[in-house]
């Protein structure tokens, strides 16, 4: 009987530790690109750079980050004046992961939106 528990026990430490390691970097990745777009956003309020030069840095960084994105998922709004506009910028992507028995789609919508200081 003990070696039955042992057994399960070490199955079920093996399942947690595989389903943690498949898991845990899609979200960390997310956690990464959502810093790269609020840090975009706030440099792009006060700076001249057009949308498209915007969705052409943050597109780098997804492919950096291996997130799967093409370049119209970002959207890139920009209202008003340099310094006291807003830039909006939105991203929507879905990872697949196949879990043994279990495929599963994780869904990401990072955005962000800074207005301008004045």
């Amino acid at each position: 009987m003990g070696t039955i528990k042992l057994g399960v026990g070490i199955f079920a430490i093996v399942a947690v530790v595989y389903v943690c390691a498949e898991l845990i970097p899609p979200f960390f990745s997310n956690y990464e690109f959502e810093d790269v777009i609020k840090s975009e956003a706030t440099l792009a309020t006060y700076s001249t750079k057009p949308e498209d030069a915007i969705r052409d840095t943050i597109f780098k960084k997804a492919q950096d980050l291996e997130i799967p994105l093409t370049k119209e998922d970002i959207k890139v709004k920009r209202t008003g004046l340099q310094g006291t506009g807003t830039v909006s910028i939105e991203a929507h992507y879905t990872v697949h992961v196949d879990l043994p028995g279990y495929p599963l789609d994780l869904n990401f919508d990072p955005s962000t939106r800074n207005k301008g200081a004045f």
